[in-house]
């Protein structure tokens, strides 16, 4: 699929496991949302279930798969490009955000890890601008390259903000 934003440029791109780990969260929502619809009307017919107590079952399956397949396609489009002056971001499949984030305006630069994500070693970099309500993401990066870009990013915005 061809870019809509026309910018030159070596984009990098997060972990294809981080699709995997999408996956699991997906599932696992999807099994409780299921479980928890259904359980009750089999509870309530004393165990003997109705045809029609199958379809929150059924459609948390359905569901379910559907997040594990837009997990992969999502995962396919989040990506990051270092540029001069800025940090582009961007992802989404529908609705594509591209975000330029200046070196000089990044407050805050953190490194989070969920228990799926180190089960798969993978980090989250986040990054928030002297607008608070702008916090970026970029999920699914490895830990070496997050610990590196949060470094460069941090050294490449102290030095920005110095120039003001």
């Amino acid at each position: 699929m061809a870019e809509r934003i026309d910018v030159t440029g070596d984009w990098q791109r997060i972990s294809m496991r981080y699709a995997s780990v999408e996956s699991i969260g997906t599932v696992l929502w999807w099994l409780i949302a299921g479980a928890g619809a259904t359980v009750p009307i089999w509870l309530a017919n004393d165990g003997d279930m109705p045809w029609w107590g199958w379809l929150p079952a059924a459609a948390a399956l359905v569901l379910m798969v559907t997040g594990v397949l837009f997990a992969f396609l999502r995962t396919r489009t989040i990506g990051y490009l270092q540029r001069e002056d800025d940090l582009l971001v961007r992802r989404g499949m529908l609705f594509r955000r591209f975000v330029a984030v200046p070196y000089g305006r990044m407050q805050i630069v953190d490194i989070t890890q969920g228990p799926i994500e180190r089960m798969f070693g993978l980090k989250t970099l986040k990054f928030v601008t002297a607008a608070a309500s702008s916090a970026i993401t970029i999920p699914g990066m490895p830990g070496d390259t997050a610990e590196q870009l949060r470094d460069r990013l941090v050294a490449v915005s102290e030095s920005r903000r110095a120039g003001l």
